[in-house]
């Protein structure tokens, strides 16, 4: 295979990177061993070096164990971005459990699609969300609800007490046990559980610092952790990656322009993997409010949906760093391609793909014919963070995952230098602020309203999201909905992020001869 990238990996960082037959746990008990005493966690004005952390995580382990939690198990993990995350999560791990990633903002008929999916036993979960998870749970085969309070004792607090319970020895098959099952939404409108293994998350943590390991200090970084961690790109990009540097992870639960300003005045991270609609909040800040200094991050990242290129250029030019823009899915662990941290970079493009990481583009038709350099067709890769694919989906994991090869559904192409461009999707997926949104999911949630006649869901272009959520709505005869009667009927059933931020009432919807909606057709006419 010809790999025109390998000549743009900087000096001093890898082509390879040896990848060990080991757990995840085992990976960060390494790091234990190491940076003992270093910071592992800050939370706002709370440190946890990583010797506190692993004590706390056995606790935990123990507790669950405890609580009859055995091999293979799945426990949800609802939280935001806090310490009690990293707990839970290795903690999980030890049992020989199998972490079930939960968005916080999913609403009753979301989460309970996914917790009968996975057949979670324990939910862990913030404790204002007591009432969305009793919303369900007589439907579920939940045996355990663990909330986590921030203002005071909480259930989980009774989990941190060490109780003197031995954790049995469990066995782990690195390549052939679930370590996380990575919930990503379905193009028919059911959610899809990505089966990613002990070795798929060792790897791309391990692959990710190659992408990086000229630029990195182990045992010295503080990393910006705004990203969700119950997303994908947030648990392997900061939570994983950072522990495997021996870092200091610092958390933040959610995205607030004003305070993070705050926390890189006060804690001066050095490292921020990003999306696009924070780098793009920042600079408005920067530009419209007070010129912050930034140049503490040296190194930045942005992933989840594509950056603008008059962002990035702003940014380093505030900044001082290299935004390096990257490129991943769910079903990738998530990283596959990423600009270099030196030397040629292509702003506007995905990069070059990771060490261990092949990658080309194939024709549409059979998905068998390598195109040609420049040639537009689909994005396929090869690497030890590939998936094993999806939980309980046989059908679905055969579409995707062929001859060692996964196929990721985005139209690419690649230049002379081995870059990669993302053109296009096959699928009308729409990525609203970093998250996955599939038009279905919208669309069967307003076809339930009873004055609802047909309704197309589009993403359209949106400087500070990436995309946004555009409905197209045709009423009933003699029905009568306002735009922000929609929308909010919408909040009541769906996660934030894709809930419409408008509403056009048409007299019809184009459509073929057999009476198919046109979503090209709109897009062209009214976005």
């Amino acid at each position: 295979m010809d790999r025109p990238w390998i000549r743009h990996v900087p000096k001093g960082n890898p082509t390879n990177v040896e990848i060990p037959e080991i757990s995840l746990q085992a990976l960060f008990f390494k790091s234990v061993e190491t940076y003992a005493d270093k910071v592992a966690m800050t939370f706002f004005d709370q440190t946890y070096t990583y010797q506190q952390l692993e004590k706390m995580i056995y606790s935990v382990a123990n507790s669950l164990y405890n609580l009859g939690i055995e091999k293979g198990d799945r426990i949800a993990l609802m939280l935001p971005n806090c310490p009690q995350y990293p707990i839970s999560y290795f903690a999980t791990l030890l049992c020989g459990g199998i972490i079930v990633q939960i968005n916080p903002m999913y609403k009753a008929n979301e989460l309970l699609h996914v917790l009968n999916d996975s057949e979670a036993k324990v939910i862990i979960c913030l404790d204002s969300l007591l009432p969305i998870v009793g919303e369900v749970k007589d439907k579920t085969d939940l045996m355990n609800i663990i909330p986590v309070s921030f203002e005071s004792d909480s259930k989980f607090n009774e989990l941190l007490i060490d109780k003197g319970h031995k954790l049995p020895e469990i066995t782990i098959e690195p390549a052939e046990d679930i370590a996380v099952l990575q919930y990503t939404g379905g193009t028919t409108g059911r959610s899809k559980g990505v089966m990613l293994t002990h070795y798929n998350l060792v790897a791309n943590t391990i692959q990710s610092y190659g992408t990086s390991q000229i630029n990195i200090n182990t045992g010295e970084e503080k990393v910006l952790t705004i990203s969700p961690l119950f997303h994908v790109y947030g648990m392997t990009s900061c939570m994983n990656f950072t522990f495997f540097i021996g870092g200091n992870l610092i958390l933040v639960p959610r995205f607030e322009v004003e305070q993070t300003v705050n926390i890189i005045e006060k804690m001066k991270p050095s490292l921020f993997m990003g999306v696009p609609t924070m780098f793009i909040a920042l600079l408005n800040y920067y530009h419209e409010e007070k010129q912050f200094d930034l140049s503490c991050l040296r190194t930045c990242s942005s992933g989840s949906a594509p950056l603008p290129v008059e962002i990035i250029h702003q940014f380093n030019n505030v900044s001082g760093s290299n935004v390096a823009e990257g490129f991943g899915l769910s079903e990738a662990s998530p990283v596959t391609h990423r600009n270099p941290v030196e030397g040629l970079q292509k702003p506007g493009s995905i990069g070059i793909p990771i060490p261990n990481t092949d990658s080309k583009i194939v024709d549409l038709a059979t998905g068998e014919e390598t195109l040609p350099n420049g040639e537009v067709g689909e994005l396929i890769i090869k690497g030890p963070q590939v998936m094993k694919g999806y939980w309980r989906m046989e059908d679905e994991t055969n579409q995707v995952l062929r001859n060692g090869w996964l196929y990721t559904g985005d139209l690419a192409k690649m230049d002379d230098d081995g870059f990669f461009y993302i053109t296009g999707r096959k699928k009308d997926l729409i990525i609203a602020s970093g998250y996955n949104v599939y038009p279905v999911e919208i669309e069967d949630v307003i076809y339930k309203h009873p004055g609802v006649l047909e309704v197309a869901i589009i993403g359209v272009p949106d400087k500070y999201r990436g995309e946004t959520v555009k409905a197209f709505v045709v009423l009933k005869n003699n029905a009568s909905l306002t735009e922000e009667d929609l929308i909010q009927y919408c909040r009541d059933r769906l996660a934030s992020f894709k809930v419409p931020r408008s509403v056009e009432f048409l007299q019809e919807l184009p459509k073929t001869a057999v009476g198919k909606i046109l979503k090209r057709k709109l897009k062209e006419q009214y976005s």
